[in-house]
């Protein structure tokens, strides 16, 4: 039996093209109510959510991200055994042009335990992985029709920390590729170390860079790191200390130079948080990172000539544990998703001062962990009417 799906797709200029209504991935960890991927339409105008489908049955999928055509889109599995072996998994699936629906391909280990980040290199032949147990990086190449390939590298990292509880071993929780797809850099959590690396686009290689870290302070753990538009800057996400730490980039060399370590939180907080997630303005004027136990969405302005941080806000997400969030790629809506809460709200930003209001819109969503948002690819198409199988 079959479900019908109809409705109108809102548009806006952007860039002198009509930008549709977003499509929102979530994922979640599959541990309670969530039953997969879930899969909304996002109105450009208001920020609504409304729910389009569910894909059922995957495991764990607590981070996702798209490929650059935005035709497939991958999956980790966050477990620590895999087809009766040590290790986690990733997903790929295809993606439906018509209505978004995702549709599985095939499934490879992650060559280690917990995966907990991926990203596709920008020829969109590789995908690459940090397993935040396995204290790895690795990758897996990406055959033509998007399906996982076998593995082309795996990096093991080493060393541990001053926090015996969080720091005992290594923990690669990111890895993300550069502008110019030569460099790849991996935060780990364990070592309070940024990993650098080359990576040869031909043959899926990682190999240490001249530069082949660079060290936060003790007792940080580095999390999630972010480039400005601009590759001069980058920003990582120390998630022990709550802090997040501002460099220099050199896009010729692929070398990092701290320049400013700011707070996340209000002065006098002085209960348990963590930090997650974090990420830049489509423009560059702004920087957000969210803060798990003060449910917070931090708001920081950007220098534009310097590329350091001034504090502006803390929003309230109205939820707990907004452990990921996204910006539409106008940079009008900041959508945070509340792991404990399970919902995902919706806020407008402001566009001169960079400040978040609420909309008032709160989607129900069982434990959002990951958002990821792209434009359908049907270009001008404006209605969608179709059958998808039951979820």
């Amino acid at each position: 039996m079959g479900l019908t799906l109809s409705g109108t797709f809102h548009a806006r200029s952007y860039g002198g093209e009509r930008l549709q209504d977003l499509l929102v991935y979530v994922g979640t960890y599959t541990t309670g109510k969530s039953a997969g991927i879930y899969l909304y339409r996002m109105n450009v105008s208001s920020g609504e959510l409304t729910h389009v489908t569910t894909t059922r049955g995957v495991v764990n999928p607590s981070f996702l991200t798209l490929d650059p055509t935005r035709h497939y889109l991958y999956a980790v599995n966050e477990v620590t055994e895999f087809a009766g072996k040590p290790g986690g998994a990733v997903s790929a699936f295809a993606i439906n042009r018509r209505t978004g629906a995702l549709h599985f391909l095939n499934q490879q280990s992650s060559l280690g335990g917990a995966p907990c980040y991926v990203t596709v290199d920008r020829t969109g032949r590789f995908l690459l992985v940090a397993n935040y147990t396995g204290g790895n990086v690795s990758v897996i190449s990406i055959k033509p029709d998007g399906a996982l390939g076998g593995a082309t590298d795996v990096d093991q990292h080493h060393g541990s920390g001053v926090n015996p509880d969080r720091q005992e071993g290594p923990h690669a929780h990111s890895i993300v590729m550069d502008q110019t797809n030569r460099y790849a850099y991996s935060c780990d959590l364990g070592t309070d170390k940024i990993m650098i690396y080359r990576f040869d686009s031909k043959k899926g290689k990682l190999t240490a860079n001249q530069q082949p870290w660079v060290q936060v302070k003790p007792g940080a753990g580095p999390r999630h790191f972010t480039f400005h538009p601009s590759g001069r800057y980058g920003y990582v996400m120390n998630e022990l200390d709550a802090t997040v730490t501002a460099f220099i980039c050199d896009s010729s060399k692929g070398t990092l130079k701290e320049m400013q370590t700011v707070h996340t939180l209000p002065e006098g907080f002085s209960e348990m948080n963590a930090t997650a997630d974090i990420h830049v303005s489509p423009h560059g004027k702004f920087l957000y990172g969210s803060n798990r136990g003060h449910n917070s969405i931090v708001v920081f302005e950007i220098d534009e000539k310097t590329g350091k941080l001034r504090f502006i806000q803390h929003a309230a997400t109205e939820g707990r544990t907004p452990r990921n969030f996204a910006i539409d790629p106008t940079g009008t809506f900041l959508l945070a998703a509340n792991q404990d809460s399970d919902t995902i709200v919706t806020f407008r930003i402001d566009q001169v001062t960079g400040r978040l209001k609420p909309t008032g819109y709160v989607t129900g969503v069982p434990s959002p962990v990951c958002l990821k948002l792209t434009q359908p690819l049907l270009g001008s198409v404006l209605k969608v009417s179709c059958r998808l199988p039951a979820s």
